[in-house]
């Protein structure tokens, strides 16, 4: 698809306490800890000297409040897109690995083989999850804006690079979205972090 956007900014949300804890968040929430406030911080000053015309955020706890903190330098407003959410971990969501692994033995190793079309139970997979990136970029190239600001989640903002490259699955899912980086990404040429 032939994007109409300059270049898009995609912003992993800062660190939470389920992160430090290894829970599986999903469309849950933990609030962002004093690290994940920080590095919103140190991305509001990298975005501020980028020139973004718009920021929009996924409206998730953690990821709004990462996009406040990134408006206070840029004062664009935030925008809300659900599209932007993370992918829905069902009934995993909150639990760390090793419980999984005692509550569902073999699952995540089911997961591994098949990465891309797994479903979390009673939630979503990535291939889900690309339908709805590529609906909320759709959604936000009707704005008319040109270089737009995305708070979003690590497992979404894959499927938002596949859309904008034009990725397989796999190099999508080799993709990582660190917190505290700024990752720029020109449709159809490239991506480039900042930090």
């Amino acid at each position: 698809m032939a994007w109409r956007f300059d270049r898009v900014f995609i912003v992993r949300h800062g660190e939470t306490e389920w992160n430090v804890q290894g829970r599986r968040q999903g469309q849950l929430d933990s609030p962002l800890t004093e690290a994940g406030r920080s590095s919103a911080q140190q991305v509001s000053v990298l975005l501020s000297e980028l020139d973004p015309d718009a920021l929009f955020s996924s409206p998730l706890g953690r990821t709004w409040s990462t996009a406040l903190i990134i408006d206070s330098a840029l004062a664009l407003g935030v925008r809300s897109e659900g599209g932007l959410s993370e992918i829905d971990h069902g009934e995993l969501g909150g639990l760390t690995n090793d419980e999984i692994e005692r509550s569902h033995p073999g699952l995540l190793a089911e997961r591994r083989a098949c990465l891309y079309g797994w479903r979390f139970p009673g939630g979503e997979s990535y291939a889900d999850g690309e339908l709805r990136a590529a609906a909320a970029l759709s959604d936000i190239e009707t704005t008319f804006v040109r270089r737009p600001v995305l708070v979003t989640h690590e497992m979404i903002a894959r499927m938002l690079v596949k859309n904008l490259l034009g990725l397989s699955a796999d190099e999508a899912l080799n993709q990582s979205f660190t917190q505290g980086t700024v990752y720029q990404v020109t449709p159809m040429k490239g991506i480039l972090a900042i930090s």
